[in-house]
Order: C-alpha cells, then structure tokens, then sequence
C-alpha cells in the first residue's frame, strides 16, 4: 500500500467514523448534546463544532480556496446536532473527493496556510492530511469519552481497516458508498 492509498483510506475511516458516532450524538436525550461535560471542550457540541471548523479550515488550505483562516475564525458553530451531522458529512466527503484526485508527488507539493499572526506557511499537503486525520481522531475520542456519561453507549470506532473486521463494517461502507474501502480479500 502506498502512502497516498493510506490517506485516502483514512479520508474514507472519517467519514465512517463520524457516521458511526453522530448516529449516537442523534440518538441523545434532549440537553445532552449540549449539556456541560469535561473535556478540552466543554460539551459534545461544542467538540463536533470544532471539528468541523477546523475540517474547513484546512480543507480550504488544501483546495487552495483563498478564504484562509476566515474558513475557522467565522465558521458560526450549528446548535442542532442533525444540521451539524450533515455540515460534517459535506466535509467529508469534500475530503475523500479531494484525496481521490491527488497523485503521490502531490503529497510533497507545499500550499500556504494562513497562520495570521505567524503568517503563511507552506506546509506539504501530505502532512497538512497526516495532521487533519490525527486532530479528528483526536477530538473523536474526546465526544467518544464524553457519550460515555450521556444515556447513549459511545460506539466502536476503531473497526474500519482490517480485514478481520469487515463484518463489522460492511453495511455501513457499503450504505456510505465506501465499497472500495473493503479490502479485496473480502
């Protein structure tokens, strides 16, 4: 597998990933999803908002769209959890459509991120995807944790690459439209 195979899979494990943990988030009682909880960020809310001002953020880095750090700083945060469910969907898919297009020498061409304060950096697109798939991880893991004290049980998150689990997962990749993401052993 090379390296530009990985990425587009993991593009394909965010989306599933947050497929799998929003249908939890969506099946809260009225007051959880907002409900004050500790974490870096102090709700389930509050942490998915962030996630998808941050998915924006770089995603506009890597299109090369021009909004720059306005994609983050004038994201407005959503209150109902379906319209945020959907908002990071069209993220997602965003990002696989745009890792389907890139070829490996694409992943050492550096775009200019707007860092404001510091200025613009150029960053290789292969590492400004390496750090968008471990910041989403990252704060996955956070609401993950945080469901654990809400009447929802946190889902599995990790079956998505091997092929021990594709039982697992078939269903869902195949209803997400991931079929290529199944391994060819399946």
């Amino acid at each position: 597998m090379t390296l530009l195979d990985h990425l587009r899979r993991m593009a394909g494990n965010n989306l599933w990933s947050n497929d799998r943990l929003y249908r939890a988030v969506l099946a809260l009682k009225p007051g959880e999803f907002e409900a004050e909880r500790t974490s870096f960020f102090p709700s389930i809310k509050a942490t998915l908002n962030h996630i998808l001002a941050v998915d924006h953020l770089y995603l506009d880095f890597l299109e090369e769209g021009g909004v720059g750090a306005a994609a983050h700083d004038d994201f407005v945060p959503f209150d109902e959890p379906q319209a945020l469910f959907a908002a990071q969907v069209a993220a997602d898919r965003r990002l696989i459509a745009f890792c389907d297009g890139l070829s490996e020498a694409d992943l050492d061409r550096r775009v200019i991120t707007d860092r404001l304060e510091d200025g613009m950096i150029p960053e290789k697109i292969g590492d400004i995807l390496a750090h968008v798939f471990l910041h989403d991880i990252h704060h996955r893991g956070q609401v993950h944790a945080m469901l654990s004290g809400t009447s929802v049980a946190p889902p599995q998150l990790d079956e998505f690459l091997l092929d021990y689990d594709i039982k697992l997962r078939k269903a869902e990749v195949e209803r997400l439209g991931l079929d290529d993401q199944i391994n060819a052993t399946s």
